[in-house]
């Protein structure tokens, strides 16, 4: 009888040592645990896991490579989360990976995601903290979309509004219907079209004449291009400066004789003074020219009676002819 008791507990304690162990397996396997293959950690910090939990898948590049282990608050804006991850895929996970937190789908799990990075890196070692990148969370992209959605409702009522404005205002739809501001509109465009392309021919004309005197065509790409050119017309200038500087000189020295004279003529002793302004003295001057023409009229009465005179008669025949065969 006590034999069998002792084998009814040994059989008891048997059966809940497998339901344990069943029981713990089960959990392990839900919980994506290796339980045969092994494992190494690493870290990751985050100021936010966005419902990140124990359990939850951890990719790399895409394909399943471990599960979460736990979520450890480290302060009050940063979140530690240590993940398990099966060596085989080691090799591959360098120290400057990146770890950000996604989701499976859009409304699915969340995922822990690692990517590589091509820039040369060590190898990972247990525990290592690996870099992370602010993911965007389900929430913060459906908060993005209700406020996208919401703004869409504003701009669409206030274009029906405008819409609604527009199909009441006779003024408008009159003005889209009269026929003289559609020919108004059409001549005007006609118009700019004309004056472009005088626009368009002056350019070129413009263009023509710059081409010419960058080659030196008429007088004035000669003297842009001609050295010779410029020097003359350099020396020209020099000149006409020359000779107004000598015209300024002679204009000063005019300045200066008109000066002196009119000094003379308000002297009332000088010389100028007297013969303008003294009338005894002017009497005088028609007085003696006077008896100057008397008597050169005199003479030339005494000349023409020499003239006629036997004695000198010959002589100024002579002088006659000689004067007369000289002039021819």
């Amino acid at each position: 009888m006590a034999k069998q008791t002792v084998n009814n507990l040994k059989l008891g304690v048997f059966v809940i040592a497998a339901l344990l162990i069943l029981i713990v397996s089960l959990y392990l396997i839900g919980r994506n645990q290796s339980l045969f293959g092994s494992s190494f950690y690493a870290r990751a910090r985050f100021k936010n896991i966005g419902g990140l939990m124990p359990g939850n898948n951890v990719r790399f590049a895409g394909i399943q490579a471990g599960t979460v282990k736990k979520t450890t608050i480290i302060n009050d804006s940063t979140v530690e989360v240590s993940f398990l991850i099966d060596k085989k895929v080691k090799p591959y996970i360098h120290k400057n990976s990146v770890v950000s937190i996604g989701t499976e789908g859009l409304m699915g799990n969340k995922v822990l995601n690692i990517t590589p990075n091509p820039e040369p890196s060590p190898e990972v070692e247990e525990g290592d903290l690996l870099y992370t990148k602010r993911a965007g969370y389900t929430e913060e992209i459906m908060q993005t979309l209700s406020n996208t959605s919401n703004n869409i409702d504003a701009i669409s009522e206030e274009f029906k509004v405008t819409i609604e404005k527009l199909n009441n205002s006779t003024g408008i739809w009159n003005l889209l219907s009269d026929t003289d501001i559609a020919k108004g509109i059409k001549m005007s465009v006609i118009n700019i079209r004309k004056v472009s392309g005088q626009v368009d021919e002056m350019a070129t004309s413009l263009r023509a004449v710059i081409n010419d005197l960058q080659n030196g065509k008429g007088t004035a790409g000669m003297l842009l291009t001609n050295e010779a050119a410029s020097r003359n017309l350099q020396d020209a200038i020099s000149h006409i400066n020359h000779a107004s500087k000598e015209a300024d000189d002679l204009m000063n020295k005019l300045h200066s004789v008109a000066d002196d004279l009119d000094e003379s003529i308000n002297d009332e002793h000088g010389t100028v003074h007297t013969l303008l302004r003294d009338s005894t003295v002017s009497i005088k001057i028609n007085n003696s020219l006077d008896n100057i023409e008397k008597g050169t009229a005199s003479f030339n009465e005494d000349m023409e009676a020499l003239k006629h005179n036997f004695l000198f008669r010959g002589y100024f025949r002579k002088q006659t002819k000689k004067n007369e065969s000289a002039g021819q």
